[in-house]
């Protein structure tokens, strides 16, 4: 018998997955094996949960307070701001602005990018997308560092090749530039401003612009040291800084994104003790088949057999409801299908490349074993 009911139903006293479907699947086989198979799913749409384990990589969480309109004006004024400082760069010879532009090119993207993930992050599931489009974002962003990383390498080649062919620096439009960057930097988190004291994420994305500020002021005091006393070599130690920076970003960020991609288990979680907090409930004898996976920075999922004996079979649904508490609460995992079957009566073929455990049962390299 194949139940299918909306999340509204889900169980009381475990928080509501919403926005997403539930599904049971009750099968009862001539061998005696009973299997019980459920699928929450709170993807798709905003469900309410307040997931703490994002990382910057990208910037829909922080923006969502800000208003569609004023997302805009941001990423309008930062490429504004990008064009201006390339302009400059060319047309004064500063590398520095050059590699401030390339900073900024990759903060207007993430602004665009957050916008663009936006608007298709509203969309339904559909029967191809059946867990959404939160991973837009994700693969935009991950386009977006993987330039950013080809044009700091190329700023850092060519900072480096100015200190032994240093080259002339006309230091006041460099000056000019870097007071156009510090404008629209400042009016960019002016911007966000009268949203950032109710939302801590907006706020971040607030004191994120006024570090993009004082990035140009330091280029501004580096076009002064070169107008008054012709110190050339400012500009190539300016980009420097700004491109190691720029790489630093990229480095720590971009293996965050091909992780997630790659359905990489969450960092920060250990599956052993995962599956240890599940086997500490009564009735489990064992646990296999388990993957562990995010959607995007913010949603967590996980996919599991649970092993009990048959005896318990009157208890499955309370097992059920205690693992998934456990796995919510301690471990911020709102996603998870577990699927239940009965000591010695798994008739699946056990997936070489998955953790198994059998409760209390470690084997000699460490990865438990359901037997």
């Amino acid at each position: 018998m194949v139940e299918r009911t909306s999340s509204s139903e889900a169980e009381s006293g475990e928080g509501q997955e919403s926005g997403g479907h539930v599904f049971r699947h009750e099968e009862g086989r001539g061998d005696g094996h009973e299997h019980q198979h459920q699928h929450e799913d709170g993807h798709g749409h905003e469900d309410g949960h307040a997931h703490g384990h994002s990382h910057g990589l990208t910037q829909s969480d922080q923006l969502a307070g800000v208003s569609d309109r004023r997302l805009l004006w941001c990423v309008g004024l930062n490429h504004l701001l990008t064009v201006g400082q390339v302009i400059g760069g060319l047309l004064s010879g500063s590398v520095a602005l050059l590699s401030d532009a390339a900073h900024n090119f990759n903060d207007a993207n993430a602004l665009l990018i957050a916008y663009v993930a936006r608007r298709i992050s509203r969309r339904d599931p559909s029967a191809r997308y059946t867990f959404g489009y939160r991973r837009a974002e994700l693969i935009g962003a991950t386009i977006n560092l993987t330039l950013l990383g080809g044009i700091g390498a190329l700023l850092v080649y060519e900072a480096i090749h100015r200190f032994f062919v240093p080259t002339e620096v006309l230091g006041w439009l460099m000056a000019a530039a870097a007071v156009l960057a510090l404008v629209i930097d400042v009016a960019t988190a002016a911007l966000l401003w009268s949203m950032s004291h109710g939302s801590l994420n907006v706020r971040a994305a607030f004191v994120h612009n006024l570090t993009d500020a004082l990035g140009s002021l330091a280029v501004l005091i580096g076009a002064v040291a070169i107008i008054f006393w012709q110190w050339t070599w400012v500009d190539p130690l300016l980009t420097l800084l700004i491109a190691v920076y720029v790489l630093w970003q990229v480095v720590t960020m971009l293996p965050q994104a091909v992780q997630i991609l790659m359905e990489g288990a969450p960092s920060g979680i250990d599956l052993e003790d995962v599956i240890g907090r599940a086997c500490s409930v009564d009735g489990v004898r064992g646990i296999h088949h388990v993957h562990l996976w995010q959607l995007d920075e913010s949603h967590r999922a996980l996919e599991a057999h649970v092993v009990i004996d048959e005896d318990e079979s009157q208890s499955m649904e309370t097992v059920k409801r205690r693992i998934k508490a456990i796995f919510r609460s301690e471990f911020e995992i709102h996603h998870s299908t577990l699927e239940f079957e009965f000591d010695g009566a798994c008739h699946d073929q056990l997936d070489p490349g998955t953790v198994s455990n059998r409760c209390g049962s470690p084997t000699a390299n460490g990865v438990k074993s359901s037997g």
